[in-house]
């Protein structure tokens, strides 16, 4: 599509995230909500909804949900009640869903996310708690239908958008930071593969500059941030064709399919959902108490956002490394106490961002297995900066010995492979006169401009010296020779 045709539209976004919290039982019973069990093991006569079962509210839930409207700067309602919303689906026991309709959670809020070096403050509606539903397993020969009911009654937390999304970029940007929040909070794992974090878009566009919003086409169940992305391009250069060539646009509910990267038509909606929501019986309401709320308050950690801006505001981080590094609790934790162990914060940034995180990609590790203490690191880091090893002896040499001896000391495995750098300027002179006299012809060409090959005469100067040589000082001298040739 022609970008001055997308550009003459407003793309209008608002998503629907569903969290499963992690907690050890249901929200209104005490089956385990554990992932990866047989199925329909973590089921009893309450989630299976036999009559004369009543709920049992978890309070675990309530406070997980405290947090995350804390952390979303929402207006906590002092009394909370349920409603039934009801429905009819082969995975949904009661023939109803337990949630919260006319009393969320909390109610506005905000949270602020980054597109490459933008921010953007995504108002949020609502965030409410509910009971999932259960789960229908398609047979492949497509003769019928299993149901797996041990998802049924685990707790959610769905938090609301308002219609204030302008591009897939940052819709993906505020599903990663819901992400991160979650984790932070440790109320989710948020591990969208497995389900306990999904979303709904729903996308419209309308001309641009005009204040009436187009008809709402609704995206279901998007399993990744890729996906997200992914549907909602699709899904907006579909709607901008059907404008353009005059057919109206249907106010339905779509599916995304990931091997066609299209979205395709489920059902078609009414303009309001008929859910006859009426209060739930059998719950009392919740009332929230301010003394419980400061409790919860100050439990609380940092949260992603206030950690970017600090490692961007106290350690001068580029935003890049900020993100990197505030990507997930363990992470900026550990790079915290590095920094209170070396000055060199770029340095130790460059580490954690380097070595240390491809050493946990290739074995598929997070930042709470890794093994070398932030001490032992910070060591490291300092010994490369003072100059007594180069950085590439460091990282290929004494790093792979402490991971697998993490108490040693990078100091005394450097002089046990004697690779402490001789910094004797006259040796290291010396030597560079050396390597300049036996190349008379490199000389002539740095003479005629070739600039770049200085890296032969520090090349040369490395293999001579074994490594042990302050590569920044050796290039300095080298330089200064030539220039006096």
């Amino acid at each position: 599509m022609e970008s001055t045709i997308r550009e003459s539209y407003d793309i209008v976004i608002g998503l629907e995230v569903h969290v499963q919290l992690k907690t050890n039982s249901k929200i209104f019973s005490g089956d385990t909500a554990s992932y990866g069990s047989p199925a329909n093991a973590n089921t009893s006569v309450v989630t299976l909804a036999h009559p004369g079962t009543l709920p049992l509210l978890n309070k675990d839930v309530v406070s997980m949900g405290l947090k995350m409207a804390l952390a979303c700067h929402g207006q906590i309602s002092s009394r909370q009640r349920f409603d039934r919303k009801n429905y009819f689906y082969p995975d949904l026991p009661k023939g109803y869903q337990i949630t919260q309709d006319r009393d969320p959670m909390c109610r506005g809020g905000y949270l602020i996310v980054q597109t490459r070096n933008q921010l953007h403050r995504i108002a949020l509606e609502k965030i409410h708690m509910e009971e999932d539903a259960g789960k229908s397993i398609h047979h492949e020969d497509g003769k019928g239908t299993s149901v797996d009911f041990n998802r049924a009654g685990t707790p959610l937390l769905e938090i609301v958008t308002k219609p204030v999304i302008r591009s897939a970029e940052e819709a993906a940007a505020f599903l990663m930071e819901i992400r991160k929040v979650v984790r932070y909070l440790a109320i989710s794992d948020a591990n969208m593969e497995e389900g306990s974090l999904r979303c709904d878009a729903n996308v419209s566009i309308k001309p641009r500059g005009t204040a009436e919003l187009g008809k709402k086409v609704e995206i279901k169940n998007l399993n990744s941030i890729r996906n997200l992305s992914h549907a909602i391009e699709w899904e907006v250069d579909r709607q901008i064709e059907l404008t353009e060539a005059g057919h109206p646009i249907l106010s339905e509910t779509r599916t995304f399919d990931t091997a066609l990267g299209k979205t395709f038509a489920m059902r078609t909606k009414e303009e309001l959902n008929d859910y006859r929501y009426f209060p739930e019986p059998d719950l009392s309401p919740v009332i929230i108490s301010d003394v419980w709320i400061e409790e919860v308050r100050q439990a609380m950690p940092s949260l992603p956002h206030d950690v970017f801006e600090k490692f961007v505001r106290e350690y001068m981080l580029t935003t890049a490394d900020a993100l990197t590094l505030s990507e997930t609790r363990e992470t900026a934790g550990y790079f915290e106490q590095l920094c209170t162990l070396t000055p060199r914060f770029k340095a130790a940034a460059n580490w954690m961002i380097g070595p240390v995180k491809s050493y946990l990609n290739d074995r598929g590790e997070d930042m709470d297995q890794f093994p070398i203490s932030p001490d032992r690191l910070g060591a490291l880091v300092d010994l490369v900066e003072q100059g007594q090893v180069s950085f590439s002896m460091a990282a290929q040499r004494i790093f792979p010995v402490m991971l697998l001896a993490p108490a040693r000391q990078p100091k005394e495995i450097a002089r046990e492979l004697n690779l402490l750098q001789d910094n004797d300027n006259r040796s290291l002179e010396r030597t560079v006169d050396e390597v300049i006299k036996e190349f008379p012809l490199k000389v002539e060409a740095y003479k005629n401009g070739k600039t770049g090959i200085v890296s032969m005469f520090m090349g040369e100067i490395m293999k001579r010296t074994q490594g042990r040589v302050d590569p920044k000082a050796a290039s300095k001298m080298i330089e200064q020779k030539l220039s006096e040739k």
